[in-house]
């Protein structure tokens, strides 16, 4: 988030991250046809919503905005070109450790972390758990995004930033370099369909799917959603024609149409739950949705689109990162139900078997902590977290769930390990398939 002074300062900082003002409120502002037009035009109006005048609950009321009338989507439909799995019955064997494209070969081994606070990029060596480099990003950097063709990773920045504006910027795995930053109105998160012709652009606080070109960034078109307040996560049918996106803070997920690029359908889910990261099965079939509020998984149906199972985990369930085998889901639990966040937290992490939908394993962190956001080593033996509240990166062993701390400090958020195996990536931190 941007900072500012006195009461404009804690409104912005309630708004990017939920402090002291309601689920329903965090991460939106009202988001006017001004920025759809332009970056000069989506900043003046999006500074107005900082007014130092403005009473703390006049943010609340704020989030109840309108976008006005849905407009076209520009793309025509689409063809499900997209590579053919690896194994049907798993859609993860593209993943598996060693199996390489050639597409990553030359980019060295890293983790990079965006910190929310520092607006810089911390990168470690996994090799000798050491920070090597603070790259300068942009105000409230969120994701790391790796690229459909793994040429790039992106850097997404919440709308909270550069006076209510946000922008994504590219860096060069090969160089670990930034470019420049790319104007996008709102770039919360980054996903690719899996065809790789469009990035899709997660606009949370425009609650809407901007589709635009994964190398310019320039836009295509876009698909409203505005039931799903807090539009997020995301995971794809295994043939690419549907995809899930979770509703942060309605109590909900959307379910898009990739062919025809439309939303098929809003599920409500259970009133009090907080749906978070999302991924699909090895099969295919059903869906694992991290809920922030009810401490567990939930287990969707992706075809009927209803609930099946949940599974309880721990405090504060958000992050979900299959293992390189494709047997294990590792759930991330931040040790909090508040999106402010608390230090030295009970956040552990919790290892479901795929196959029984059951808690086999449970590993703490000593002292505690906040794990959130990651993904695994090349080779899956370590699962690489960021400590969102406290300042912190964690590397747990796969093997036996013991866990080294490497300190950052501010709000390190969503963190890659790269290069990955695959053959493409889906987006996020680094969803490959």
């Amino acid at each position: 988030m941007a900072f500012r002074t006195g009461l404009a300062a804690a409104a912005a900082i309630a708004i990017a991250i939920g402090a002291g003002f309601g689920l329903h409120s965090a991460q939106s502002f009202t988001v006017p046809d001004a920025c759809v037009l332009g970056a000069a035009d989506c900043a003046e109006v999006c500074r107005s919503l900082d007014d130092e005048r403005r009473a703390p609950g006049d943010f609340v009321a704020l989030a109840a905005y309108q976008l006005g009338p849905e407009r076209p989507i520009l793309l025509p439909p689409a063809n499900l070109s997209m590579p053919a799995p690896v194994d049907p019955h798993n859609v993860y064997a593209g993943q598996t450790a060693g199996m390489f494209s050639p597409a990553v070969a030359g980019q060295p081994s890293r983790v990079y972390s965006p910190n929310l606070v520092t607006g810089k990029v911390d990168v470690i060596d996994p090799d000798t758990f050491k920070v090597v480099d603070s790259l300068a990003a942009m105000p409230s950097p969120e994701h790391i995004v790796p690229s459909w063709d793994l040429q790039t990773l992106w850097i997404s920045a919440d709308v909270s930033a550069r006076g209510g504006h946000g922008g994504v910027a590219p860096i060069d795995p090969r160089t670990g370099k930034v470019g420049k930053v790319v104007d996008v109105p709102d770039s919360y998160n980054i996903y690719f369909t899996p065809d790789g012709k469009s990035a899709i652009v997660v606009a949370e606080a425009m609650r809407r799917l901007e589709f635009r070109d994964p190398h310019s960034m320039a836009l295509q078109g876009y698909i409203a959603t505005p039931q799903c307040a807090g539009i997020n996560h995301a995971d794809f049918a295994p043939d690419g024609s549907y995809a899930i996106f979770t509703c942060e803070f309605n109590d909900s997920l959307a379910k898009i149409d990739l062919v025809n690029h439309k939303l098929i359908e809003t599920l409500p889910l259970t009133p009090g739950h907080m749906p978070q990261d999302i991924r699909v099965a090895p099969d295919g079939k059903i869906f694992f949705i991290a809920d922030l509020i009810g401490d567990g998984v939930m287990v969707i149906d992706g075809d009927s689109f209803g609930q099946l199972d949940f599974i309880k985990t721990g405090i504060g369930a958000h992050g979900l990162y299959p293992s390189r085998d494709g047997t294990k889901l590792y759930v991330t639990n931040r040790g909090t139900h508040s999106l402010g966040g608390a230090r030295k937290g009970p956040g552990s992490v919790s290892v479901i078997d795929f196959a029984t939908r059951k808690v086999v394993a449970n590993w703490t962190i000593p002292g505690g902590g906040s794990p959130d956001m990651g993904n695994l080593s090349a080779d899956g033996k370590w699962l690489w977290l960021s400590g969102r509240y406290d300042g912190a990166i964690y590397a747990f062993n796969t093997d036996d769930g013991s866990v080294k701390s490497i300190p950052v400090g501010g709000m390190p958020h969503g963190l890659t390990v790269w290069p990955q195996p695959g053959r493409y990536s889906l987006g996020h931190t680094g969803n490959m398939r």
